[in-house]
């Protein structure tokens, strides 16, 4: 009974971050611009390079090896959306920084992979037995926050959506569910801490980007733009985007 509420959460955690993914994919195209902010998209992309290629062993070599499968599965179609991912990146992200030339933006991103990279694979070995799980709840709480600090520096939800946010949520949410069906595997405060810290994040980015999308509307009835028109954001918000 247990394993297949546990095989039912991997589900809904990969059908929930692989729908985040996609609308992000989408809405980059639709609006010229990268979705997911650049750190966390770097942290996300090498944690699942990782657990798909190095980790997975380990991690398929607890009590349910059938719900560690289903993950490495999960971890695979991440990565192959994360090629749209980087698509967006590397397409559009120069825009965002029109201060520096494309080629050291190109160069800084490459940069802050390779330190993503290089921090998970220290911080795993120090202080998860070579594992990712606990790495990946930090990664959820920093992903968290980066999202309401990206829509504070754009000022519009240019690039968001409420897809995006819900289902970023309730793909998190179901990770944490599975946690409490066993306690005991990973004891401690920090999972309890991460898991409040993202709930807490979340929900606070849904009311945030909702508010936006209100004040946005509201403009377009009163109409100061067309109605479908995407907000373009200002010189100072384009150069400060994460």
């Amino acid at each position: 009974m247990v394993d297949g509420i546990r095989m039912l959460l991997a589900a809904v955690c990969g059908l929930g971050w692989t729908i985040t993914y996609v609308l992000a994919v989408r809405n980059g195209l639709r609006d010229r611009t990268y979705c997911i902010p650049l750190v966390a998209l770097a942290m996300n992309i090498c944690w699942e390079f990782q657990f798909v290629f190095f980790r997975s062993a380990d991690h398929m070599s607890g009590s349910n090896s059938d719900v560690g499968g289903a993950e490495v599965v999960i971890g695979v179609i991440w990565l192959i959306v994360d090629c749209g991912l980087l698509y967006t990146v590397f397409r559009f992200g120069p825009g965002e920084f029109p201060f520096l030339p494309p080629r050291v933006f190109y160069a800084g991103f490459v940069v802050v992979l390779g330190l993503a990279y290089a921090g998970i694979e220290v911080l795993s070995r120090e202080f998860d037995d070579g594992d990712v799980v606990l790495t990946s709840f930090g990664m959820n709480v920093a992903m968290s926050g980066l999202f309401l600090a990206m829509l504070a520096v754009r000022g519009s939800s240019r690039g968001q959506s409420m897809g995006i946010a819900v289902s970023k949520c309730v793909g998190t949410a179901a990770t944490c569910a599975a946690w409490f069906l066993d306690t005991s595997e990973y004891p401690g405060p920090w999972l309890p801490y991460c898991m409040t810290a993202c709930f807490v994040l979340d929900v606070a980015y849904i009311g945030a980007l909702a508010t936006v999308l209100r004040a946005e509307k509201e403009k377009e009835a009163e109409g100061g733009r067309q109605v479908g028109e995407r907000p373009v954001p200002r010189d100072i918000e384009r150069n400060a985007s994460l």
